[in-house]
This record gives C-alpha cells, sequence and structure tokens, in this order.
C-alpha cells in the first residue's frame, strides 16, 4: 500500500495527463488542418448523389449577372444550388471563377488558402490571344472549364445533336430562299486581326454585305438572324486561330441555314466538332481567288450547294446558354466526380498548348 505521499503524487499526475490529453484533443480541434479534414468528410456526405451541391459564384461573368434558379427547369439538371453570396465560401463545394474578371495581380481571389474538400473552378471561354495571362494561377484551380476538349469540364460553343425525329426527305431541310451571297456581322475590330486583312482580300471578288460596329452598321438580335438567314455564304471568321476555339459564329450560321466560311484552327479541327460537309474552309483553297470561284460555283450550281445542308437531315444545332448552363454543368460535374487534379500548369496547359500562341 502506497504511503499517502505516494497516491497525492499519483494522483496529481493523473489529473496532469488528463489536461494535457483534453488540450491536446482542443488543439488539433481547432487548428486549421483539422478543420479542413473535418470539412472534407462532411463534404463527401454532402457530396452524395442525393444532396445538392452547393456552388459560389466568386464573379457574375462580365459582370452580368443571371438567374441562380435555371438548372433544373432549363437544364434538367438537379440538386445543384448556386449563389452568388461570399459568405458561403466555406460551405461551398465549389467556387467558379471567371478568368476575365480576375485583376491582374490576382488580389480579388479568395484570399484564404483552398480547403482539401472544396473545389475551385476554371473558367475561361476567350481566346489565349483575348485572356491575360496572370501570375500566380498555377497550383490555385483543381478544376478547368473551357471550350477546350481536353478540359476537366469541356463545353464548346455549340454542337450538332440528333433530331428527336430525323428528315426523311430531302425537302424538309432545304434553306430558305436567299437574296444574299456572303454575310459578314462583326463588331471586334482590330485592323491586325487576320480575318480582316483576309476580308479585305475576298471582297475583291465576290460582294460582301457587311454589318456591325467595325462597319458602324449596327444590328439588333432580331435582324441579326434574319441577315444570317437571308445569305447562302457566311463568314464565320474567329478572331485568334487556336486550338478547339470555334465559337457561335460557325454554329449561329449552321442553325441559320447559311453555310460557314470557317476562318480559325485546321479544318481537322473543326471536324471534331461537325460534320466536314457542312462548311468550307478557307484552308482548302491555294489561293483567296480560288474560294471566291468556288463560292461562285456553288451560286450557279444548286445541288452543288444543296449538299452543305445533307447533315441536317439527322441533326440540329445545339448552341450553350453562356454563362448559366455552363455553371449548371459545372454543378453537374462536382455532383458525378468526387476526383480531381490541381491544375499545377495552368498558363503553360491553356496559353501554350494551341494552334497559334499569344
Amino acid at each position: 500500500m502506497l504511503p499517502k505521499s505516494g497516491c497525492k503524487l499519483w494522483r496529481w499526475m493523473w489529473y496532469m495527463a488528463l489536461l494535457l490529453f483534453v488540450f491536446l484533443i482542443a488543439l488539433l480541434y481547432y487548428s486549421p488542418s483539422f478543420r479542413c479534414l473535418t470539412r472534407e468528410l462532411k463534404a463527401s456526405i454532402r457530396n452524395s448523389a442525393r444532396h445538392p451541391v452547393l456552388v459560389l459564384i466568386w464573379f457574375w461573368p462580365f459582370n452580368r449577372t443571371f438567374d441562380l434558379d435555371l438548372c433544373s427547369s432549363q437544364f434538367n439538371i438537379n440538386n445543384c444550388v448556386l449563389t452568388a453570396d461570399r459568405d458561403a465560401i466555406y460551405e461551398a463545394d465549389a467556387v467558379l471563377i471567371h478568368h476575365r474578371n480576375i485583376a491582374l495581380d490576382a488580389s480579388n481571389l479568395p484570399q484564404d488558402p483552398r480547403p482539401p474538400h472544396q473545389k475551385w473552378i476554371w473558367m475561361n471561354f476567350e481566346s489565349p490571344s483575348n485572356a491575360p495571362q496572370i501570375p500566380g494561377l498555377d497550383d490555385l484551380f483543381n478544376i478547368s472549364l473551357s471550350y477546350r476538349k481536353d478540359a476537366d469540364i469541356s463545353m464548346p460553343y455549340g454542337s450538332l445533336v440528333l433530331h428527336d425525329h430525323p428528315y426523311k426527305n430531302f425537302t424538309d431541310f432545304v434553306p430558305a430562299q436567299k437574296d444574299k451571297l456572303v454575310c459578314w456581322i462583326v463588331s471586334n475590330y482590330n485592323p491586325e486581326h487576320r480575318r480582316l486583312q483576309y476580308y479585305t482580300q475576298l471582297n475583291k471578288y465576290i460582294p460582301i454585305h457587311v454589318y456591325g460596329n467595325m462597319f458602324e452598321n449596327q444590328v439588333s438580335e432580331e435582324e441579326y438572324e434574319k441577315i444570317i438567314s437571308s445569305c447562302k455564304f457566311y463568314l464565320s471568321f474567329e478572331n485568334s486561330v487556336h486550338k478547339d476555339y470555334i465559337t457561335e459564329k460557325l454554329f449561329n450560321a449552321l442553325d441559320l441555314g447559311a453555310v460557314p466560311i470557317a476562318f480559325g484552327p485546321s479544318r481537322q479541327n473543326y471536324e471534331c466538332f461537325v460534320p466536314g460537309d457542312a462548311f468550307i474552309h478557307v484552308n482548302d483553297f491555294p489561293t483567296i481567288m480560288a474560294l471566291a470561284k468556288h463560292i461562285l460555283h456553288l451560286h450557279q450550281n444548286d445541288a452543288m450547294y444543296l449538299r452543305y445542308f445533307r447533315w441536317r437531315r439527322r441533326f440540329r444545332v445545339k448552341k450553350t446558354v453562356f454563362p448559366v448552363e455552363n455553371t449548371c454543368q459545372a454543378c453537374e460535374y462536382i455532383r458525378q466526380n468526387r476526383q480531381y487534379q490541381v491544375l499545377t500548369n495552368l498558363c503553360q496547359w491553356f496559353w501554350y498548348t494551341s494552334d497559334g500562341l499569344k
């Protein structure tokens, strides 16, 4: 039997050990790493197929707001909750960040480190030539959302989808009567753009009806559709040449019944998105004069011209509704995918793996 002094010492040591244990538990719980871990475990439960996913829109893209309650009704994407309330950053499953709204010094990005469970989505639908390189973006995001086919979430400006009821008769998809040969609507004027130089040369051989801010001839949305529908050919000229950068300029022409004359990445790249006989590519011709002769030949030969519309027997055009559809699709991606990888070389991937570097 221990003497009384020994019992007191043993009891004192037991109390100290208990206090030390409580202190260590409290320290661990309130440490950032542990709190991130607990949020990650909660996120795994929250990201189940049944539980809604919360996506925080850090910037309104181009500072334009949109309805946050359209994912289900417009795109049949359920269990997605969108918010623009930055106070929800620690509860959000993902933070959507639009590249063109990031300050050049990145000072308007979230200031706290990204929690391990959270996805930071880099969203950009501008070409490398029109998206500034911003230092410090490497190792920051873990999901990419872009028009690029090799993005984590790839969303082109448009696509061709199967008709619910494909046409059986040739006359069902013949375009409306045309009263203009070639049209071009453009607002982004830059004399250094190759597309402007190409247009100037092409206009020497065939008449081109031009519209838009560049030509001090603005058109409304309704006029825009009527103009393209009234043209046999439309100059789907991109403002820069980069991998997968094929915008609404192509898909609007296809949808409105004009044959697109494509100026952008390679024909092979275009054919990743649309059939090869749905458009004319400027690179198919050795000279601009040869292209002009081909256009005039098609103008005089209806049978050859109508071959460019054979795709309409089975397909229709679906255009992406930017930015709300992109945001909803990002939410759906988060809901279905728990795996992600930090974008360690974002700048290298986007700016220097394109056809035509910035």
